[in-house]
C-alpha cells in the first residue's frame, strides 16, 4: 500500500470513502483581463447566466471596512465586485452544490496554450453553424480535429481561451 493510501485508510477506514468525502463538485475558474465581459460571453454561449451581484452585500462590505470602493465597478449599471463574476445554469441558481465558472481579474492576457479547456457538447446542433454563430459573437476558430467517427472545432473565446465544440 503506497503512503498516500495507507494515511487515507487510516482516517477513514476506507481509500475510496476518504476521497469520496473530500471532493464535491469543482468550481472552474478561468483568468480573465475583463472578467465581467468574459461572464457575460459565456453564459450567453452555453445559455447560462450570470449570478447577479447583492449590491447591498458589497456596499455593507465597504461600510464595515472589509472592503474597499477600488474593489468594486459598475457592470451594466450594476454593482459589483470588480476582480470577478461566475455564471452558472439558470435552472441551479440557488443550489449551493451548482455547477460554476468563475472569470477572475488577472492583468497578463494569455500567452501559451491553455493546459485544460472547456468542451460543449452541441447535443445534435450543427457544429457548423455553431461555429459561425461563435465567430458573429467574436470567437475565433482555430483548426477542425477528429478522432475515429468523432470530429470537433478548437475555437478561442474573445481573450483567447481555447474551448471545442463537438
Amino acid at each position: 500500500m503506497n503512503p498516500v493510501t495507507f494515511l487515507r485508510t487510516l482516517v477513514t477506514g476506507s481509500p475510496a470513502e476518504y476521497v469520496e468525502s473530500m471532493v464535491k463538485m469543482p468550481q472552474v475558474v478561468i483568468d480573465a483581463q475583463d472578467p465581467h465581459a468574459q461572464a457575460d460571453w459565456w453564459a450567453e454561449t452555453m445559455d447560462w447566466v450570470v449570478e447577479p451581484s447583492d449590491e447591498d452585500f458589497i456596499r455593507s462590505m465597504i461600510e464595515q471596512g472589509f472592503a474597499t470602493e477600488d474593489q468594486t465597478t459598475v457592470h451594466h449599471g450594476v454593482l459589483v465586485w470588480k476582480d470577478g463574476q461566475a455564471i452558472t445554469p439558470g435552472d441551479q441558481l440557488t443550489d449551493a452544490g451548482r455547477n460554476r465558472i468563475l472569470f477572475q481579474a488577472a492583468p497578463e492576457a494569455k500567452t501559451v496554450k491553455n493546459r485544460v479547456h472547456l468542451d460543449l457538447r452541441l447535443e445534435g446542433a450543427n457544429k457548423d453553424e455553431v461555429r459561425t454563430a461563435l465567430q458573429a459573437r467574436g470567437a475565433t476558430f482555430l483548426w477542425t480535429a477528429s478522432q475515429g467517427p468523432h470530429s470537433w472545432h478548437t475555437m478561442a473565446d474573445p481573450e483567447g481561451n481555447e474551448f471545442c465544440i463537438s
